[in-house]
């Protein structure tokens, strides 16, 4: 009976969200309290959900500052270079922008925190994806494949409870798998490639001159949609793919230089700025509104946020404790006026509510899940549902249950709860403890689209999509990049084809 609850609580709410019968907000929320309720827990709801808000509190807190520091630093205009040196590099190609940003993921992801991934990421890339229109679904998805094959680092979490649950070195798991991680890094760049690819035949590309003409007064450049009838002042939704105008813009203004993209036969036509009306002005396409931006403070807010980083790597203080602290000073010293720090929180408070409701939604799912026992029937069904014969092809098939299984369950009820038990089952058939530790890791891509995994609400939040559209979008992709990576550690031997009875 509660193993039926629990594949039904989870199967009607995926239904829900992914068809939008239902925002992810209310389905995390009613939907496990609505099958506790039919399982007979209803006087042990309160305490359990109250139990899973606790656990995810500190979550909740530190996205909620990381997301007012990272919005006052685009603000003040700290990844405005990097933004404008990303536009000359990819020349306003959109194939070349996306390749990039799976590449700047797989960068930053290699301190091992997801959070930190997607915030540095979207802070850097979702300025330009807006100019250029393109679609938000493609950044989310590169920024979380390239997290979920570095999520494997030993130091990234997953690697290190599967060594803890089987009694292993974190080395003898991880290193045989290097191989398989460079290949499964190839695949993600490919599929950002092909996504990039569909990017550029559908907008085509907007090439920006290098270099300013001499004695050009400098202006800031608003991108435009490749349409004379749409020259208006706005930006194209990345999800909808509608131009919307920005306020009070009813006609082109001076600082504002149309785009046009003609498409030729099955090739994307380039358009060089240089060549538009007022081209022989130097344009500067910046992440933040020049009204409060902060460009003499860039080297300070720059130091400001390695220090950040510094300490979030060393552990030197709770992460909460951390962004709380680091946004009141960057607050103080960009913005010290009264006026200019309420104006700051109003027009980030759009981005924090989204993601810390749902950080409190995800405490009620994730404490009925756990507190109903129903994450343990999940776990149990499922290994009485291998069939003996599977016996030596327990690597392989570790190696597929990782996938449903990380997505499913929590990592830590996954690594200590199933792991072991398949390694036990294992044994018999001369396949090793560090061989199963291996293919549990193989579902990490999928692992970070679970509605378990606080950090995902932060990147469709940052980067202004839907948690539902997401996973429909992603899914797929992700799905085949655990696949690649068992397929790579198959033909590297480093997880076994078949074992044998000793």
């Amino acid at each position: 009976m509660l193993t039926v609850l629990a594949y039904s609580m989870v199967v009607v709410f995926m239904f829900l969200i992914m068809t939008k019968r239902l925002p992810a907000l209310v389905a995390l929320i009613i939907v496990p309290i609505a099958f506790g309720l039919i399982g007979g827990f209803g006087k042990e709801l309160g305490p359990m959900m109250l139990t899973g808000i606790k656990n995810l509190a500190p979550t909740g807190v530190m996205l909620m500052f990381a997301i007012l520091y990272f919005g006052v630093m685009i603000d003040a205009g700290l990844f405005d270079p990097a933004v404008r040196r990303i536009i000359r590099l990819v020349d306003g190609d959109p194939m070349k922008i996306v390749v990039g940003t799976a590449a700047l993921a797989m960068v930053v992801s290699l301190d091992g925190d997801g959070a930190t991934t997607y915030m540095i990421t979207v802070s850097a890339m979702l300025p330009l994806y807006k100019r250029l229109g393109m679609s938000r679904l493609v950044l989310a998805c590169v920024i979380m494949l390239a997290g979920g094959v570095f999520n494997i680092l030993p130091w990234g979490g997953p690697t290190a409870r599967a060594a803890s649950a089987l009694g292993v070195e974190v080395s003898d798991i991880f290193v045989p798998m290097i191989p398989s991680m460079i290949v499964a890094v190839g695949w993600v760049l490919f599929v950002a490639y092909i996504l990039g690819k569909k990017e550029r035949k559908r907008l085509g590309a907007v090439s920006l001159p290098a270099e300013a003409h001499a004695g050009a007064t400098a202006n800031v450049t608003v991108l435009q949609p490749p349409a004379a009838s749409e020259a208006v002042a706005g930006q194209r939704d990345g999800t909808t793919g509608r131009w919307t105008a920005y306020a009070g813009a009813t006609e082109p203004q001076a600082k504002v230089i149309p785009v046009q993209v003609r498409q030729q036969e099955a090739k994307p036509a380039v358009t060089d700025l240089a060549s538009a009306p007022g081209g022989g002005m130097e344009s500067e396409v910046t992440a933040s509104d020049p009204g409060i931006a902060r460009p003499r403070l860039i080297w300070v807010n720059f130091l400001l946020t390695v220090v950040l980083l510094g300490l979030l790597i060393m552990g030197a203080l709770p992460l909460p404790v951390l962004f709380m602290i680091f946004f009141a000073i960057a607050a103080m010293i960009n913005y010290p006026k009264l006026e200019q720090q309420k104006e700051r929180l109003a027009a980030h408070a759009a981005n924090v509510l989204p993601v810390v409701s749902l950080i409190f939604a995800a405490g009620i799912f994730v404490g009925i899940l756990q507190g109903t026992k129903m994450v343990d029937a999940i776990a149990t069904s499922v290994i009485a549902a291998v069939p003996a014969w599977m016996g030596p092809y327990l690597a392989i098939v570790t190696g597929f249950l990782s996938i449903p299984f990380t997505f499913f369950i929590s990592n830590d009820a996954f690594y200590f709860g199933v792991v072991p038990i398949l390694a036990k089952a294992a044994a018999v058939y001369g396949i090793s403890a560090a061989e199963i530790g291996r293919a549990a890791i193989i579902g990490q891509p999928v692992h970070l689209l679970s509605p378990l995994v606080a950090s995902t609400y932060l990147l469709v939040g940052m980067s202004e999509v839907e948690f539902g559209d997401h996973q429909r979008y992603t899914l797929i992709w992700s799905i085949t990049a655990a696949l690649v990576m068992l397929l790579a550690s198959l033909v590297f031997g480093v997880i076994p084809f078949v074992g044998h009875i000793h």
